[in-house]
């Protein structure tokens, strides 16, 4: 379990890009994320994510995704295992799963199994890598277990760096991450924590007004250096969804270190520091009650 007390933060977006005993090298498309990004960000498994951060004192949210029906090719490290290793560096390390949203009744039917057999915590979502639509009335069923079972959905929302810098994308099209599709799911199931991923340029604004509209709705600031935080969504953090916005860095490719120092820098209140870093990460996964 992890100790509250002995943690200085909760990063809640780190992405495992390797499997135990598998060469962990880049891949093309991990390559391309890091020149994006401008890191030498490499593929790290869910032991050596647990001691780096555990080093930091910084629990993290580890998840994988999954978007076989798109791009022809499985994760390259299982739900099952990012679970397992959890449990085993569970101090430091929360496990979130994916699930392709377009594999229908089996993406359904290994939600369930995941949160019964697991206890994940969450499931992450990339609409642009797994080209889908988060409104569409095909993946209500899915949405209907996770609400079920209370634990919160994650979309990546806005630009991404999948694709970007690669002829065409790389196939990846940014229509499908348009934070407003998440009204309607915000709106139909009430009880699911949502969580949308990253300052969401283009639609900053409208990923604002949907958090500001809806309790369900919540924003983590991974993906992106505070420095180049809008203007707009510093206001909002320090104001009117101070409970709801959270931590996240979005390793490898931006690492904990490098953001927690940009956002030394920018404007953000004393007092909602401790709650953006910690204390809304904490009550949104059921590790505290305040």
């Amino acid at each position: 379990m992890i100790d509250l007390d002995d943690i200085i933060a909760i990063d809640v977006h780190t992405h495992v890009w390797a499997s135990v005993g598998t060469p962990s090298g880049p891949t093309s498309e991990t390559s391309a994320m890091a020149r994006y990004f401008g890191t030498d960000a490499r593929p790290a498994t869910v032991p050596e994510m647990a001691r780096y951060y555990r080093e930091r004192r910084i629990a993290c949210v580890a998840f994988t995704v999954d978007a076989r029906t798109e791009t022809g090719r499985l994760p390259a490290v299982t739900n099952d295992e990012i679970a397992e290793q959890a449990g085993e560096n569970s101090d430091i390390v929360i496990p979130f799963a994916s699930v392709d949203p377009r594999a229908g009744r089996v993406a359904v039917t290994e939600a369930r199994r995941l949160v019964e057999h697991y206890h994940v915590k969450g499931f992450k979502f990339h609409p642009n890598s797994q080209a889908f639509y988060p409104n569409d009335r095909a993946y209500y069923p899915l949405y209907e277990v996770l609400e079920q079972a209370g634990v919160p959905a994650l979309f990546h929302s806005g630009q991404t760096g999948v694709g970007a810098g690669v002829p065409g994308g790389g196939g990846v099209r940014l229509k499908y991450s348009n934070p407003m599709f998440l009204d309607d799911v915000a709106v139909d199931f009430p009880d699911l924590p949502i969580v949308l991923a990253h300052p969401s340029f283009p639609w900053q604004d409208e990923a604002l007004s949907v958090a500001v509209h809806k309790p369900n709705v919540y924003i983590d600031l991974s993906g992106w250096s505070p420095k180049y935080f809008p203007a707009n969504l510093i206001h909002y953090a320090n104001t009117l969804i101070k409970d709801k916005v959270l931590f996240g860095s979005d390793f490898p490719v931006i690492t904990p270190d490098r953001w927690l120092a940009d956002f030394e820098k920018i404007d953000i209140k004393p007092e909602v520091r401790p709650l953006i870093l910690k204390d809304n990460a904490a009550r949104l996964l059921g590790l505290s009650e305040k």
